[in-house]
Order: structure tokens, then sequence, then C-alpha cells
């Protein structure tokens, strides 16, 4: 197990208990005590954690991690999603990505994809997007142009928020909005943790024609704090096979075409 999904898995027990006791911790994770007290005086370090006698305690500790941890998060389920997602864009068509763990595997895919690469007039697709990341990743891809908004950056996600990403996507039209969410269920529909990012993903998904969501499974049935958009301005979710029937069949009924990778 890497550190990084070790650290990930440590920060969700201590967001469940609110406390975790070395031994326990070790036990869950299978790792040795040594390792699990390395991890807790790293990560309060971080300040991500308070380090207690034999344990550590929750400090504003939430759902919402770093993206560097998140990443070790069902790899290969958004690895799929990406490269499943990508593949709904047209040559020519402008994409609007947020940012996240799923729709970095979605620039990838785009940047990879033998048929936007060559044999296409430049710039064969343009994306719009705040998240720093994927900003940079596509940079150095010749055949996509790349529009970043202004904003502030925050650290979790490297979205960029706030007035300066708005007035820039205020100004442009999207062909399709491919949107991560941390949520979305048939009552709530799309939702974040961040009340920034969610009114920057609203702002996105209102200047395209069509939106995507990506989400593994994980996400399905699950709500956050701040409403992106309601299930009737989604037209695809692409997500993995671990979704259940009835979540499914919720929201092929609300008019969401639930497709898998």
């Amino acid at each position: 197990m890497s550190r990084y999904r070790r650290w990930n898995d440590l920060l969700e027990l201590l967001a469940t208990a609110g406390q975790l006791q070395v031994e326990d911790a070790a036990k869950a994770l299978n790792v040795s005590p040594a390792t699990v007290r390395r991890d807790f005086d790293e990560l309060a370090e971080q300040q991500m954690l308070t380090r207690i006698r034999g344990g550590a305690i929750a400090q504003g500790v939430n759902y919402d991690l770093p993206l560097r941890y998140k990443t070790e998060r069902h790899p290969s389920e958004k690895q799929r999603i990406g490269r499943l997602a990508a593949s709904m864009v047209r040559a020519g068509e402008v994409v609007g990505l947020n940012g996240g763990t799923t729709t970095t595997e979605v620039a990838r895919a785009l940047a990879t994809r033998p048929d936007l690469s060559s044999g296409v007039p430049a710039p064969a697709v343009t994306v719009v997007t705040n998240a720093l990341n994927i900003a940079t990743e596509l940079a150095v891809r010749q055949h996509i142009k790349i529009v970043t908004t202004g904003g502030v950056a925050r650290p979790q996600s490297y979205e960029l928020t706030g007035p300066l990403a708005t007035g820039v996507l205020e100004q442009v039209t999207l062909d399709v909005a491919i949107l991560g969410v941390d949520g979305i269920d048939s009552a709530t529909g799309a939702t974040a943790h961040h009340e920034g990012e969610a009114s920057i993903n609203r702002l996105m998904g209102r200047q395209a024609r069509r939106v995507v969501i990506v989400a593994d499974s994980s996400k399905v049935g699950r709500r956050a704090f701040a409403r992106i958009c309601g299930l009737a301005d989604i037209e695809v979710l692409v997500t993995d096979a671990g979704i259940s029937a009835e979540e499914t069949a919720l929201l092929e009924h609300a008019g969401v075409d639930v497709v898998i990778a």
C-alpha cells in the first residue's frame, strides 16, 4: 500500500471515528504500529490531525481531502471512466473540465486520443478549465487549445474559484461540460463539498449545451454540502459497474443516461 493511500485511509477512519488508537489503526490497515506512528506524526506536521498519547484525533478532517490523497481511490475505475467520457468528445468541440481526479483522467485520455493528435486541424479540441493541474498537463499538447479561468486556487483540488473565474466563464460557450462531483443522487442531483467550487461548476454547466458527470460508483447515492445542478440538467453519468441497480433505475427514470465504463 502506498503512503498516500495509507494516509487517505487513516484520514477517512479519523473522519468517521473522531479518534484512533495506533493499535486499532494498524489492525484496520494491516500495517505495523510503527508505520502508523510515523504516519500520524507526518500528518500532524501537516495539521491534518492532532496527536494524542497512543493515537490521534481529527482536526478539521472531512471528506474533502487534498487531491494528492484522492488519487489512490479507485484508480482503475477512474481511468476507464476518463477514457469513456473522453470518447464522447467530438473533434472541434469546446470542452469544459472542472478539477478532480476523475476529470484529470478525462484530460489525459483526451490528450492521447490518436484521432485527435493527428490528421485533424489544430486545435483538435479546446479545453476550458479552472483546474491548474489539468491546464499544466495539457499545455504541452499542441493539438489542444487551453483556456484557463482566473480565480483563487484551492489547495485541496487545484481549482480556481471566485469572481475572476466567474468572469471568464460568463464570456465563453461550451459544447460539453464534463464535471467531476463529490456526490450524485436522485433527490439532490450533483453536489460538491465546497460552495465556491460548486458555484463555478454550476456556471460551467450552464454555459454548455450538454453536461456529462463523471463519478465512480462510491459517489453515487451520496450528497455533499453544496448543490451543483439537478438531474434535469444532466445528460449523461459515466460511472463504473459498482453502481447499484436501484440507483441506476432512479437516475434513468429522471432522464439521466447512465453509462458504465
